[in-house]
């Protein structure tokens, strides 16, 4: 056999060589294999992470905008005002605060225009409440049975409440105007009636800012009563009718008592917002006045905070007057939490 040249069996590769390379390539897979896993699991790890984050922080990031202003321009004013109302402060020198305690909640109970004030408010309160709720249930109670053009209806009695403040109290100027081209007075000279003064009058004005106030939020609480009066089982009105009961009755004995609390609700919902009663009767009375009239006849509480602090320019005083509204508002709150618990004792 002949031998091969020596330059031959130098060049042919060796076994352990030829096993080296796939062996090398295959650990370089293996390694990238495990890099790559590796970054994966830092990505799962690290959108778990955001996820927890997100769940854990976003609800707090969606209400905070609330919050933010919640603090900015309702609760700072609130305790600015109520820092204010225990300083003599001028409109015209804000930062200019003399220490007086509580001077300005007591010179309101020796101010007699602050009780005409309060008493006025309580008057128009009453006379725009009673009869604002009574109408209300009533179209509440016509809107709930069966009707033809009810969606028609349902929005119409809720356009005075879309209706700005300032375009409705003008109308009514008009309408309640003391000469005999004011449209009241005219319908009053057709029966025989002499022409009312009706802005310069003590009840007449007060009446006047009432209607004004009855004619803008009574669909508004007809649609509430509305919509707890289908919120009702039907088997309860079957059952009357079965029994006997007049539609009069079923209204009576059925419809009134499960509406007891909704009817508590804006009671006291229209009792606040009497509390704060101002547009209606800054623009009824003449030149847009914060007197309430010539006598001060239908100033509110919100009219003579007004003028303390933005005519007479004392807002120490007016901090001291709003801060009583708000023991006000607090006190109805009371009232009605009292009252809430009664009921739900008694049910």
């Amino acid at each position: 056999m002949t031998d091969l040249p020596s330059d031959t069996q130098a060049a042919a590769p060796s076994t352990g060589e030829e096993g080296a390379a796939p062996r090398a390539r295959a650990g370089a897979r293996d390694a990238a294999a495990a890099a790559g896993a590796a970054a994966a699991e830092r990505r799962r790890a690290r959108r778990s992470r955001l996820y927890r984050w997100d769940v854990k922080y976003s609800p707090y990031a969606l209400v905070a905008p609330f919050f933010l202003f919640f603090v900015a321009f309702g609760l700072f004013p609130l305790l600015y005002t109520g820092w204010a109302s225990l300083h003599r402060v001028e409109l015209g020198a804000p930062t200019d605060m003399e220490w007086v305690g509580l001077r300005n909640f007591s010179r309101l109970w020796d101010d007699e225009f602050f009780w005409n004030a309060l008493r006025n408010t309580f008057t128009i309160g009453l006379i725009s409440t009673v009869p604002q709720l009574l109408m209300a249930l009533g179209l509440a109670h016509l809107l709930h049975y069966r009707l033809r053009g009810s969606m028609f209806f349902r929005v119409a009695i809720l356009t005075p409440y879309a209706t700005s403040v300032a375009a409705a109290t003008l109308v009514f100027v008009l309408m309640f105007s003391r000469t005999d081209h004011g449209m009241i007075n005219w319908a009053l000279g057709l029966v025989g009636v002499d022409a009312v003064d009706w802005q310069n009058g003590d009840w007449t004005a007060q009446l006047a800012v009432s209607a004004i106030v009855i004619w803008r939020w009574t669909g508004y609480n007809a649609l509430i009563y509305l919509a707890a009066m289908q919120a009702i089982p039907n088997d309860l009105y079957e059952s009357a009718a079965l029994d006997g009961a007049s539609r009069w009755q079923q209204f009576v004995h059925v419809t009134v008592p499960s509406l007891r609390p909704t009817i508590l609700f804006t009671c006291v919902v229209s009792t606040i917002g009497a509390t704060q009663l101002f547009g209606e009767p800054l623009l009824f009375s003449q030149g847009a006045s914060p007197t309430g009239g010539s006598d001060h006849q239908f100033q509110t509480l919100g009219l003579y905070l007004y003028e303390q602090g933005w005519f007479n320019q004392h807002l120490g005083r007016a901090s001291a007057i709003a801060w009583t509204m708000f023991l006000l508002l607090v006190l109805i709150g009371l009232v009605n939490w009292a009252i809430s618990r009664w009921i739900r004792r008694s049910a």
